[in-house]
């Protein structure tokens, strides 16, 4: 099965998937992990965006777009994968119909995650990451045992630079405007699901896995 993930900024879309992932055998691709691998692999397409994104640019459609194709075309997404975080617009969602075509392929379900701006405000304001393992947590929702401590490795927590208010309002209004388009283009074909996001992460699961097998 050929799954998109839709969902602004905050909503879980990559925890969800991930548990996705695991429950139903395929991979979880997303722009990140492509844009990482393909660096850390040096291919072609890895080195160009590298060298684009070391210049603090954009990564043009045409090289993720490219990375998708390289990515699916591997023996783990044979059998099907999860989108996370791509396609990202109406273009993009374009390129990827054309690919999977070719394939005798389409995408078979897209679930979008409802969330309320303010609780995704919330959400991502409130985040904290440890600077040595990487750990994650909330001020509110799941804060460390020792304010600005890792519980895990007793790293030092720090937000992210552009987990500030106005920089998250600014990203959810590009996601409103470029992104949040595929949920009427998907809907055309009669694949999109809508799930509230808001909650905790196990019931949000379930109601994806419904809303998959629907």
């Amino acid at each position: 099965m050929n799954l998109i993930l839709l969902g602004p900024p905050g909503a879980g879309k990559g925890t969800q998937a991930k548990l996705l992932a695991e429950r139903r055998g395929i991979p979880q691709i997303s722009t990140g992990d492509m844009l990482r691998a393909a660096v850390k692999a040096g291919t072609p397409l890895g080195r160009e965006a590298q060298a684009i994104m070391e210049r603090g640019e954009l990564v043009p459609d045409e090289i993720v777009i490219g990375l998708f194709h390289d990515r699916s075309s591997q023996a783990d997404a044979a059998g099907g994968f999860i989108l996370d975080g791509f396609p990202r617009t109406v273009t993009q969602a374009e390129a990827l119909r054309k690919i999977l075509s070719e394939r005798g392929r389409r995408i078979d379900r897209v679930v979008s995650i409802d969330v309320a701006e303010d609780e995704l405000v919330g959400r991502i304001v409130g985040r904290r990451t440890c600077r040595s393992c990487q750990a994650m947590y909330h001020v509110k929702a799941s804060p460390p045992k020792v304010a600005g401590r890792c519980d895990r490795c007793g790293g030092e927590l720090h937000q992210r630079a552009d987990d500030n208010e106005d920089t998250v309002r600014e990203r959810l209004r590009v996601y409103r405007s470029q992104t949040e388009p595929l949920i009427a283009y998907y809907d055309r074909e009669g694949v999109v699901r809508r799930v509230p996001g808001t909650g905790p992460i196990e019931p949000i699961f379930a109601a994806i896995r419904a809303a998959i097998e629907a």
